[in-house]
């Protein structure tokens, strides 16, 4: 708790002096990377390899936010890992609203109808239903 009050208190004074002396305080600044971007294949393939090493929730659903918060869908690949995931550590729920997060992805309903027909086998398999199957 000493930390944070310290931290307060060091983050008023510099914007206290900024403002008594009239010059802007510079309190951080953001460096942006010279890695080249992640292509479409390289994503699919990293997100997959890291569903498959899953062992627990807390991981599980980290991955899943950090994966769905892109600006794309993930392949149906990466959702069958991140299906098979969730059913190896038995976490059932997690499973359902991985249908939930396509779902609300996706720009049309046909292409979360594709991504259903699609990803069927493995539902079927691991007995996982979507919100709508279980009528909620």
């Amino acid at each position: 708790m000493f930390g944070v009050r310290a931290a307060i208190r060091n983050a008023a004074a510099i914007r206290g002096a900024a403002t008594r002396t009239g010059s802007s305080a510079v309190v951080g600044r953001r460096f942006f990377s010279d890695q080249p971007e992640e292509t479409y294949e390289q994503f699919t393939s990293r997100y997959v390899k890291f569903f498959e090493n899953i062992d627990d929730q807390f991981e599980l659903q980290r991955g899943l936010n950090n994966c769905f918060a892109y600006d794309l869908v993930p392949d149906v690949a990466v959702c069958e890992a991140a299906l098979r995931a969730a059913r190896r550590i038995d976490d059932y729920a997690t499973g359902a609203r991985v249908f939930e997060a396509l779902k609300t992805k996706v720009d049309k309903p046909s292409q979360y109808q594709d991504y259903l027909k699609a990803l069927k086998p493995v539902k079927d398999e691991l007995g996982i239903q979507t919100k709508e199957e279980l009528g909620l």
